[in-house]
């Protein structure tokens, strides 16, 4: 029996999904392994190994931050305190100077590349600077990396200079929503198009909200659904609908599982307009519900979505809007996309993520 420990920390961010999956399946499929899981406090009691137990499995509060000194010294001093033969770091954030056997998990290059206005313009920075020494100190010294798509890893290789070998690709993957249709009221008999995640500048809404001010000349009924938790970004774009009169743009914040349902089932178009992604999994989601997809065709959207898009230029909001205003015009052509899609989203598994990713600590703990 071997230790793994296993860097949780970003299990409620927006990549937790890969994370809490990889926990779940690795759970059913090796016994024979001792893992340790790593906690921010918030997430200790919300976080339990699956029923029936897996008894090889615990957890560990860790309270050091990512980006932080706390990251670099305290948590290198726990981890040598607990004694893995493997540590995986599901995040790029982690003791630079840890000397021990490591995988890491390298989602994207998003942070390195992209401004956050959100943030102190000085601080992100520096910030970022230092994020780029972190990458590339990170992928020389983990033994192996793990990304999910090919787009990424060969982003990855020419970043960092390592030798593309030892980059890995385990795609992700999506789950069909299991709780109840929720309506929202607000839309329930109109018809519309939606985007669901963050709003930083990577994800292009500004470009989005645009192109659907071009679509509302010829469909003045549609509505523009933006989805997610509304924070200092959603509010810019707030502030930018109002200053330009756009009509119909709905910001939902917060929505349930059993309202996010209702949104992919019941959108015309789920449109994806983001300027850089490690795999896009909104888009894949959306398939697995129904959701006629159109996407940007930037970075690794068309590798994981192939056939089963439509895809636009994200820098040019007329194509954009042309795109959309087939989607919704062209019923052949939506009925082509649904079936297409839920083709697209069932060629891949969490389970074989999991069963990927335990490879690879069988390899390095070989060495």
């Amino acid at each position: 029996m071997r230790r793994i420990l296993i860097d949780a920390r970003e299990l409620r961010t927006s990549t937790g999904r890969y994370v809490e999956r990889l926990l779940y399946y690795l759970q059913q499929i090796d016994e024979i392994n001792d893992y340790v899981v790593l906690l921010k406090p918030k997430d200790f009691t919300g976080w339990h190994p699956v029923n029936p137990v897996n008894p090889n499995f615990s957890k560990v509060i860790c309270p050091y931050k990512e980006f932080t000194f706390g990251e670099q010294l305290g948590l290198r001093r726990q981890i040598n305190a607990l004694k893995p033969d493997l540590v995986h770091f599901t995040m790029t954030q982690q003791p630079i100077l840890y000397s021990g056997k490591t995988v890491t998990t390298i989602h994207d290059l998003t942070t390195a590349r992209f401004y956050n206005p959100a943030k102190n313009h000085l601080v992100f920075y520096v910030k970022q600077i230092i994020y780029r020494r972190v990458i590339k100190r990170v992928a020389r010294k983990s033994i192996k990396i793990i990304t999910g798509s090919q787009y990424v890893k060969d982003d990855i290789a020419r970043f960092t200079k390592v030798n593309p070998a030892k980059i890995h690709v385990t795609h992700e993957a999506a789950d069909l929503i299991t709780d109840k249709p929720e309506p929202l009221k607000q839309l329930a008999g109109k018809q519309f198009i939606m985007y669901l995640g963050r709003p930083q500048p990577h994800k292009n809404l500004r470009r989005l909200i645009d192109a659907f001010a071009i679509l509302q000349k010829t469909q003045p009924e549609l509505y523009l659904v933006l989805a997610g938790k509304k924070d200092a970004l959603y509010a810019q774009h707030e502030q930018y609908v109002k200053k330009n009169g756009v009509k119909n743009v709905y910001f939902t914040g917060f929505v349930s599982e059993g309202q996010l349902r209702w949104l992919y089932e019941n959108t015309a178009v789920y449109v994806f307009p983001s300027l850089s992604e490690g795999f896009g999994l909104p888009g894949l989601e959306a398939m697995v519900h129904g959701a006629p997809v159109a996407s940007s065709n930037a970075t690794c959207l068309p590798e994981i979505y192939g056939n089963a898009a439509i895809y636009f230029d994200p820098l040019d909001m007329n194509d954009m809007a042309a795109k959309m205003s087939e989607m919704l015009d062209n019923q052949k052509l939506r009925k082509k996309l649904i079936v297409a899609g839920k083709k697209q989203a069932g060629k891949y598994s969490w389970q074989r993520m999991a069963k990927q990713t335990l490879a690879i600590y069988r390899e390095v703990l070989s060495r």
